[in-house]
């Protein structure tokens, strides 16, 4: 059947030869460093490196159901069984040079953006989370810390050590709604000297036993004067064993990121030398929270990838059914026919907003921390919704515990934990919550549209703005992609009239929206928000989805994203999660998503919006 775009072009369509692994690429983008002033140029198109280096890593893990793959499904499910890490797979991403990606460029190593980290990381993400979480995205996170707010000493010391192989890892802020992997406080108070000590617990500090870097979040009691936050960077090993030790708890069977959160930290009175503290004196906090900006984006970002493997898995068992059962699954109408077409329009929806979220960090950092907040918010609903779905069309192969089916068994522990289960979303829209009225006066309705470039995946990118991601912007211009979508000409189509619809109908949520924030009381300084806000909070960040979808859409011009089919599926579901009435889409939406899905899975190129082609 005829999809009625032309002919896809896009990513995905080629695997360009791979970058040497110790390569940093073929754009240097300046040598200032992080955070320093000056304009730089902006890089080539960000694919020209970050492709081959992505085609790398993919290559070099090779096929992950073969048996005999040390980077396999089989030796990656077999290491979380023994709760050790994955030993022959760390080797092969150490050989491909993974620190050297977390590094900025100025500093000696390959990073310059965060969707080229994305990009890279998502071959690990879909065979392993823990892995990709364990041995990088936490380096990366304590890392971005320094980045961030470190001395020129401190972030050369660090990029030295990253690129000899060492790993960091963070130690974050206790939160009012706690788990292990948030609870415990550190304090830091002054000491003898030019120095601090540190007292506290933390009972899960992910990889601690093996990192050479330790970032320490602290509260300084009041009446030690100042602000009340300090970060520190420290090294573990250097800390008097009477004062400092990492204390190990075995994780239990069967718990997530078993491999990585054997250990915790324990310090008393703990000595920290004066050059330990990262950014001038009470900016702890305002360090944790940029910082927050970035992960939250990537981490959201990478459980796309999870999504792609379960869906995977997925039309793999319902391709062998129909094949068994002699019918021909492209013409198949059934109701696991239609699991998969909602698994993948979700998984696009989730993406389209994701892949926005990490480019905003460069292209609009003022309103990335809105944006990460509230991608984050919807990542457990998305991931759970899909997975649960997805399990319907797996059956009775769920009780496997081997493959594909064995990771996405692994993936429903390691997932809710990377983002610190119902922690991470209750920290998202304590974020978003006292945003929501400044956005509703200052942007919401303003309808000034987001720049193209958010919503091109692979388009060049500036310098990484160190120094300009705010903590609160107080603006969005994403929202104002709805309204412009809504007043802009549509095509005379079935599919094109419905998706026009639906742009109009988010639209008239956005002024429904904007009055109920307005109208409502805001929530008492300290105070928990009420369910009322809650409620708007998760309302709004549907919205923002909805318009990366019609971003995203409406940038593309060849290729499957460029087809309205998927984006109304993707604003039908939306409207449906916030109760807004519409009329059902057309029937050859889903025809045109089914047949995408049988394309990709036989010609092996990933679900997410890249469409990278895959080694298995």
């Amino acid at each position: 059947m005829s999809t009625g775009v032309p002919p896809k072009s896009g990513p995905g369509r080629g695997v360009p030869a791979p970058a040497g692994p110790h390569e940093a690429g073929a754009h240097d983008c300046s040598t200032r460093r992080p955070g320093a002033t000056g304009a730089a140029p902006p890089t080539s198109r960000l694919d020209d490196s970050v492709r081959s280096r992505a085609a790398c890593a993919e290559a070099l893990l090779g096929d992950p159901a073969e048996p005999g793959n040390p980077t396999g499904y089989q030796a990656l499910l077999a290491a979380d069984r023994s709760a050790v890490p994955p030993a022959e797979a760390e080797a092969a991403l150490d050989g491909f040079g993974i620190n050297a990606e977390f590094v900025p460029r100025e500093l000696g190593g390959r990073f310059d953006s965060a969707e080229g980290l994305l990009r890279v990381l998502r071959p690990v993400f879909r065979r392993d989370t823990a892995l990709g979480l364990g041995h990088g995205l936490t380096t990366f996170t304590a890392a971005s810390a320094v980045w961030l707010s470190g001395s020129t000493e401190q972030r050369t010391s660090l990029a030295g050590r990253l690129l000899s192989g060492s790993k960091a890892t963070v130690a974050t802020y206790e939160t009012a709604q706690a788990n292990d992997y948030v609870r415990g406080r550190i304090s830091v108070v002054p000491g003898p000297g030019d120095t601090w000590t540190a007292t506290g617990l933390k009972p899960v500090v992910i990889n601690l036993r093996r990192a050479d870097a330790l970032v320490l979040f602290c509260h300084t009691p009041a009446r030690h004067g100042g602000s009340s936050h300090r970060a520190l960077l420290l090294d573990p090993h250097r800390l008097p064993a009477t004062r400092y030790r990492a204390i190990v708890r075995p994780a239990p069977e069967r718990a997530g990121l078993r491999a990585y959160v054997g250990a915790g930290a324990w310090l008393d009175d703990c000595p920290v030398p004066c050059d330990a503290l990262l950014g001038p004196p009470g900016s702890g906090m305002a360090t944790a929270l940029r910082t927050a900006h970035i992960s939250r984006a990537l981490t959201a970002a990478l459980v796309v990838a999870a999504l792609d493997t379960a869906l995977r898995a997925a039309v793999h068992a319902y391709c062998a059914e129909r094949s068994g059962a002699g019918r021909k699954a492209q013409n198949d109408p059934g109701s696991a026919a239609r699991v998969l077409v909602g698994a993948l329009v979700d998984l696009l929806l989730y993406d389209s907003f994701a892949v926005t979220t990490t480019r905003a960090l460069q292209l609009r950092p003022a309103e990335a921390g809105v944006h990460a907040a509230a991608v984050t918010s919807l990542m457990p609903t998305v991931f759970i919704d899909t997975m649960n779905g997805l399990a319907t069309v797996l059956g009775a192969r769920l009780h496997a515990d081997g493959g594909a089916v064995g990771a996405y068994r692994k993936f429903l522990r390691d997932v809710p934990l990377m983002t610190v289960g119902h922690v991470g979303t209750a920290a998202a829209r304590s974020t978003l919550i006292p945003q929501l009225k400044r956005l509703a006066h200052a942007s919401w309705c303003a309808w000034q549209e987001a720049p193209a470039g958010l919503f091109r995946p692979g388009a060049a990118l500036p310098p990484f703005p160190y120094g300009e991601l705010a903590l609160a912007g107080g603006t969005d211009s994403l929202s104002g992609t709805i309204a412009v979508a809504a007043a802009a000409p549509h095509g005379r189509g079935l599919v094109e009239r419905n998706l026009h619809g639906l742009a109009e109908g988010m639209t008239a949520e956005l002024r429904d929206l904007r009055t109920r924030v307005l109208a409502l009381p805001s929530p008492a300084p300290g105070s928990a928000a009420s369910p009322a806000w809650c409620g708007l909070a998760d309302r709004y960040a549907w919205v923002l989805a909805a318009a990366a979808v019609l971003g995203v859409w409406r940038h593309q011009t060849t290729g499957f994203l460029a087809d309205p089919a998927w984006a109304t599926l993707a604003l039908h579901r939306i409207a449906r999660r916030l109760g807004i009435r519409t009329t059902d889409p057309p029937p050859e939406c889903a025809s045109r998503i089914h047949q995408e899905i049988l394309a990709r899975f036989t010609e092996r190129r990933g679900y997410d919006l890249y469409a990278t082609p895959l080694a298995g």
